[in-house]
């Protein structure tokens, strides 16, 4: 068994046991160490969005000091959900190796597939609905940070 992903899965096993969050577990690796790793965390930290992917990343970003993972390659025991390939994506993570399907996370009773579902269904409004208000207020800030000299883009 490759070393991160099982640490990425004893992660993952630690849950069962501790009742943190869901049976996930995962780790940021660079230039062959591990700079960050995670499990689910949702129940512990009142978080919907502590996902192991998640709380690696977070953890990978501390010690390394910076927002920007790339050239960082990403273990987790299952195949991410949409918030966490968003995570993923927007960390610069390129490299992701997972165990576990989504249609196994399925099949001890976690949702994603609604969630995979709903973005293919063009934003189904019995899920979730979107109305745009006041985005002339709102545009002005963007507008203000386009003008900042020292704005940071990531």
């Amino acid at each position: 068994m490759d070393n991160f992903m099982k640490e990425a899965i004893d992660c993952s096993r630690d849950n069962i046991y501790n009742n943190h969050g869901g049976p996930f577990g995962a780790c940021v690796v660079k230039d062959g160490k591990i700079i960050g790793k995670g499990s689910n965390m949702v129940l512990i930290n009142n978080d919907p969005t502590a996902h192991a992917e998640v709380v690696a990343i977070r953890d990978a970003c501390k010690n390394i000091g910076s927002h920007d993972l790339t050239g960082c390659t990403l273990y987790t025991s299952c195949y991410p959900c949409p918030m966490c390939l968003s995570a993923i994506i927007w960390s610069n993570i390129k490299d992701v190796y997972y165990a576990n399907t989504s249609e196994d996370a399925e099949k001890i009773g976690f949702r994603d597939k609604m969630i995979y579902d709903y973005l293919k269904s063009n934003m189904d409004e019995n899920l979730l609905s979107f109305k745009q208000i006041d985005r002339d207020e709102a545009i002005k800030v963007f507008e203000e940070f386009r003008e900042k000299d020292n704005r940071i883009i990531y």
